[in-house]
């Protein structure tokens, strides 16, 4: 097998005394395991970093036996970012998250474009993902729910089948619910956001607070805690620093 073709890196790990086992998202294969032979070198560790997109030349000799990766860079997000603390940590944690629950081998064309978007966002313009970019980083956890599986129905009210006046989320069906519906059970419910409910609509700290608790609420529940295992700590860092800001600027 030899293959080229855009890969962002999600995780790199040292292997042996100057390679480098990397993981990457493509387009045709969804998430890769390979080795990169000199990846702890200088110009290795320069290349394989989580959040940058690289043209990688993968080959694999036989079935069966490991896949060797070889690349140059196409867009370096995370030297972009290094002194954005909001910005680096949803860096970090969309790729802790995508290689931790993607498949292996499963083709995921769409998510690869929703994905390189954002990081794009993210590394270009960095000061403005801090202010505004959370919105467009909770509607990609939303979409890593759905390519697994787990994707929640805000379409409609899961009691009346109205469209309108949506404001809760079940946390048993990831189904909306209108403040009607809701009724006395209105706070044994997950917030909807509204920027979630109207994409013109940017969101306030609190409202984006709200939809990190709703989308880790599932991310928790369905994509780790199946496994037995607790959101990761880039995950839980981000939610983390969320609340540091909020704290900080006051602001509601």
């Amino acid at each position: 097998m030899q293959r080229e073709a855009p890969a962002l890196v999600v995780f790199v790990a040292p292997q042996g005394e100057s390679g480098a086992r990397v993981h990457m998202l493509t387009e045709a294969d969804g998430l890769v395991r390979a080795l990169a032979y000199g990846g702890a070198s200088r110009a290795g560790r320069a290349l394989w970093q989580p959040g940058n997109v690289v043209k990688a030349r993968l080959t694999q000799r036989g079935e069966g036996a490991p896949i060797r990766v070889s690349g140059e860079l196409l867009y370096g997000c995370a030297a972009r970012i290094l002194d954005m603390p909001l910005a680096l940590a949803m860096m970090q944690s969309v790729c802790v998250l995508a290689d931790a629950t993607l498949p292996e081998g499963e083709p995921c064309p769409a998510f690869f474009g929703a994905t390189l978007k954002l990081l794009s966002f993210i590394g270009y313009s960095p000061d403005v993902a801090e202010q505004t970019g959370l919105p467009n980083y909770i509607e990609w956890e939303l979409a890593l729910l759905d390519v697994l599986g787990f994707g929640l129905d805000l379409s409609a009210c899961a009691v009346t089948g109205q469209t309108q006046d949506l404001a809760y989320v079940s946390p048993r069906t990831g189904r909306a619910v209108s403040v009607a519906g809701a009724g006395e059970w209105k706070d044994r419910l997950l917030p909807l956001p509204a920027f979630l409910r109207d994409p013109a609509q940017e969101g306030s700290w609190a409202e984006w607070h709200a939809g990190l608790q709703l989308s880790g609420h599932f991310l928790a529940r369905d994509a780790f805690g199946q496994r037995h295992l607790p959101l990761p700590a880039a995950r839980q860092r981000l939610l983390a620093r969320l609340e540091k800001l909020q704290a900080h600027t006051n602001q509601p």
